[in-house]
């Protein structure tokens, strides 16, 4: 027998939702500066780091700067910078430069360390197949992303992930309703097409007669 019988036998059911939305977006991002920057919360800084990678990304892909080449010049315009800024900011009545400025605080270099423990505790849980959907999913993105890293640079593999990441959450928090309506349609499309192709082919299949197992 046919697991759906027509369309009309489609029972309601309920929208789907492409978050939890017992959280914000902004929770779901972990909350934040991050979650500040990937929402476009404080314009200037997301723009900001945008310009950054997009420069990084031209002078690396189009101009092809090899990245010695521009990290020594970047670290000789930086000391050529504090050089005059040390040794002018008599002059001018500018404070001389903070070293704290140039240094890492303690506090973040434990959430720096944290936050690796906590991305390789994930991937250790995942690889022991303890949620085998989660660990389908990811061999299933790793093959599709090493198959696209044969396509295109590394680089530009990264920058399109960064624009993602700088763009699709803020465009999915401003047009939530647009977004989950329209999941919603292709969720049903494609169930309402595996019903028909169920229907269609699956259930004509011949199948022989299932034999009962005799146990002793």
């Amino acid at each position: 027998m046919p697991i759906y019988s027509s369309d009309s036998d489609e029972q309601p059911e309920t929208p789907i939702r492409l978050f939890d939305h017992q959280k914000s977006i902004h929770a779901l991002l972990g909350g934040g500066q991050v979650a500040d920057i990937l929402l476009w919360r404080n314009k200037y800084v997301s723009a900001a780091i945008l310009i950054g990678f997009t420069i990084i990304w031209f002078l690396f892909e189009v101009l092809e700067y090899h990245f010695v080449t521009l990290l020594c010049y970047s670290m000789l315009f930086l000391m050529l910078a504090i050089f005059i800024w040390s040794n002018g900011a008599g002059y001018i009545n500018w404070n001389p430069p903070d070293v704290d400025k140039f240094t890492l605080s303690e506090h973040t270099v434990r959430s720096f360390h944290s936050k690796i423990n906590t991305v390789l505790s994930t991937f250790y849980r995942v690889s022991r197949g303890e949620d085998l959907a989660l660990l389908g999913v990811a061999i299933v993105t790793l093959l599709t992303l090493s198959v696209i890293g044969d396509c295109f640079s590394s680089l530009n593999v990264l920058y399109i992930g960064f624009l993602c990441l700088e763009t699709l959450p803020a465009l999915y928090e401003r047009y939530e309703e647009q977004v989950d309506e329209i999941a919603d349609k292709g969720n049903r499309n494609v169930k309402k097409l595996y019903r028909k192709f169920d229907s269609h082919v699956l259930n004509k299949i011949p199948r022989g007669p299932v034999k009962e197992k005799k146990f002793r």
